[in-house]
């Protein structure tokens, strides 16, 4: 029988959550660089720069490597893992994001008689660009190295 508190020690884990959890902070700064507008929320969103879901996968199936080896089955499950994140995070999700902010114009359009719409009817901000998953890669990369090297 295991024993469930040695999920505290498991480094596998904590480096993933660690690269989660850095990549949700930099949305903060990196939304304010470009929108000019400090939105502390930004830290539970999803989408927008880096891509936290990359940087946790990433940084899973390189830590999982190291531990477990790179010529293992569970390091080449966790590596499809992080493709199939990545794709959908550029693909389905992006179309998601893109398809909720032509509804939202057309909102906005329809109802130009004065009455208000909320901006966050559908939430736009769901996938990532390909720059926004590079960025989650390179902190799932440098996460993973620091739990390796430190």
């Amino acid at each position: 029988m295991h024993n469930l508190l040695d999920i505290f020690s498991n480094q596998v884990l904590w480096c993933a959550v660690t690269a989660w959890v850095v990549a949700q902070a930099m949305k903060i700064p990196t939304y304010w660089l470009v929108e000019k507008k400090l939105d502390l929320t930004r830290f539970f969103g999803s989408g927008g720069m880096p891509s936290s879901h990359t940087a946790f996968v990433v940084s899973l199936a390189i830590m999982i490597g190291a531990v477990e080896g790179f010529n293992t089955p569970l390091f080449a499950l966790s590596v499809v893992l992080a493709a199939v994140v990545m794709y959908d995070a550029t693909g389905v999700r992006k179309e998601t994001g893109n398809q909720a902010e032509v509804i939202n114009e057309i909102l906005r359009k329809v109802f130009v008689d004065g009455e208000q719409i909320a901006d966050d009817d559908l939430k736009e901000l769901v996938g990532h660009t390909k720059v926004e998953v590079f960025g989650g890669f390179i902190v799932g990369v440098v996460c993973a190295l620091a739990f390796i090297l430190l």
